[in-house]
């Protein structure tokens, strides 16, 4: 089971285990993490699950569509670590990844 860990917005860390091939929106929702919403249940079409990779981990390549939604984010877009959760498909190879939760979504 890969292994998350989220930023919070105060800084403390919230380490959770997940499943492989569920996405890190889920897992935040699922898990109550403050200030990742995904209201749109992860299709892509909300923003409201935006994060920094904070890790080492390169996470699938992103999209043109969720490239989209990340230029509408209320919190600053970051080009190289801005990533929306519900993109980044949970996997062995990603055990270990740190995101961080902005400030605002």
């Amino acid at each position: 089971m890969p292994k998350i860990t989220f930023i919070l917005k105060d800084g403390s860390r919230k380490e959770l285990e997940a499943d492989s091939g569920v996405n890190a929106m889920q897992v935040a929702v699922f898990n109550n993490i403050p200030g990742i919403e995904g209201a749109c249940g992860g299709f892509c079409s909300c923003a409201t699950c935006h994060t920094y990779v904070e890790s080492q981990h390169t996470p699938p390549p992103m999209a043109e569509d969720e490239d989209g939604m990340l230029d509408g984010v209320a919190a600053k877009r970051n080009r190289k670590t801005s990533r929306l959760a519900c993109q980044i498909m949970l996997s062995p190879e990603l055990d270990g990844l740190v995101l961080r939760v902005p400030e605002k979504q």
